[in-house]
């Protein structure tokens, strides 16, 4: 009892440090001042964890941190080789006036709490799917794994942010068959989702994807915040609008598709597409004409495929201001089994917050659904340009600074914050 007693009140004098003198840690985030983007923000986050509030100081120096100093935090900082400094509360005071005046296009956004992560990827994924899992890993925010059992248990209620592993909904997995229909790999997975099917006795894989697509829509609809990448975004959308019809032929399911699936899709029960067509050729590594993949040219392309991000008026509009937080407006494009999504099918409610203009396509799109919301990013790993099946993991020890993680870690933090309601 007296050991306990004394471990808390030593953790409540870490906390307090040398907050007596009033002085801030003040994280950069510009391009010149960070060392380390991606652990910056496990730094916050883990402020967030011990109680600290942090301040996001949308569009000041990159989209910059601060706290109060706190010896713990100061200290963490060091270890996990994060660029800080130690301003007076005055200094400080300065830079959120500056941020306050009219005239400039920032915002102060408080984090409250962590949000609970949520990680949608399979038990059997192999370390070179998911770039997710990969800078959470290295900017240690903690995290838990969830897939179907999970789901269909209901668990996601326990859970402010979820990640949807590259999956694919419509039951066709991945359109793989084509050319890994023989590799063991491949095998082990539809024997892993016919066997999960059959479990909660679903026919049909595609079915019980159609059901934990539903669980995802429930969740968002409650509150939930959603982020995609790669397949698990168009996929989603084609399975919510397929909602009673078969889109998969044989290979996948045993059965032919229903030859008026085309005309039978609802585009109202999906999230951000609109009047697609759906891919139907077993053998054509394509799930539908929403993905903008097809057009690239592989590493040919590679030097000149970039994307911009939109500026946003931190001050009116701070939720896609807070999204696309970053210290350049142009990132490297990068593909994926999904790499873009062509405007032509973007519902009107789409809010676009990076693009490729050459192509006419969108890479970074964003949205609202009950009272929840969703964001959809194209391509597979923002540091691998064209990322194949058993590459190796990439090591973001090697990208610390990488401008198109710092957007996933963005909308990690997003839930964290108090936020305001954006102005039309």
């Amino acid at each position: 009892m007296k050991r306990g007693l004394l471990l808390w009140c030593l953790v409540i004098g870490l906390l307090a440090g040398n907050t007596a003198s009033a002085a801030k840690i003040f994280i950069p985030m510009d391009a010149d001042g960070q060392a380390n983007h991606i652990k910056a923000y496990g730094v916050a986050f883990a402020a967030l964890k011990l109680g600290v509030s942090v301040d996001w100081l949308l569009n000041y120096k990159g989209g910059s941190f601060g706290m109060d100093q706190v010896d713990v935090m100061e200290r963490m900082c060091k270890l996990r080789g994060v660029t800080y400094q130690i301003v007076s509360d005055a200094q400080y005071g300065g830079m959120l006036n500056e941020i306050a005046n009219p005239d400039f296009n920032g915002d102060i956004i408080k984090l409250e709490k962590p949000p609970k992560i949520g990680v949608y990827t399979p038990p059997n994924k192999e370390p070179w799917d998911d770039a997710v899992t990969l800078v959470l890993t290295y900017a240690e925010i903690p995290f838990d794994k969830l897939y179907d059992d999970e789901l269909l248990a209901d668990n996601l209620a326990k859970y402010d942010w979820l990640h949807l592993h590259h999956e694919d909904f419509t039951g066709q997995y991945g359109k793989f068959w084509g050319s890994y229909r023989n590799t063991a790999w491949y095998q082990n997975d539809q024997k892993k989702a016919e066997e999960t099917a059959k479990k909660y006795n679903y026919k049909k894989v595609s079915q019980l994807k159609l059901a934990i697509a539903k669980k995802i829509r429930d969740f968002v609809a409650g509150g939930g915040y959603l982020f995609a990448m790669c397949s698990a975004t168009d996929s989603y959308d084609i399975a919510m609008a397929a909602d009673g019809v078969d889109i998969c032929e044989t290979p996948f399911d045993g059965d032919p598709m229903d030859p008026a699936a085309q005309q039978k899709l609802d585009f109202t029960k999906s999230f951000a597409f609109k009047d697609f067509s759906i891919v139907t050729n077993p053998y054509e590594y394509e799930v539908s004409n929403i993905d903008n993949t097809q057009l690239r040219q592989g590493r040919a392309q590679m030097k000149t495929d970039y994307f911009s991000l939109f500026t946003f008026s931190a001050k009116f509009d701070p939720v896609p201001a807070m999204l696309c937080q970053n210290h350049t407006t142009t990132i490297k494009g990068f593909m994926g089994q999904t790499t873009a999504f062509r405007k032509e099918v973007l519902k009107s409610s789409v809010l676009v917050m990076g693009d490729y203009k050459p192509a006419n396509e969108a890479r970074y799109i964003h949205g609202e659904y009950g009272k929840g919301t969703w964001t959809f990013y194209g391509g597979h790993d923002p540091e691998d340009y064209e990322h194949h099946i058993g590459d190796p993991v990439t090591d973001l020890a090697l990208h610390p600074n990488s401008p198109g993680y710092r957007l996933i870690l963005n909308n990690v933090l997003f839930p964290a914050a108090k936020k305001k309601p954006r102005k039309t």
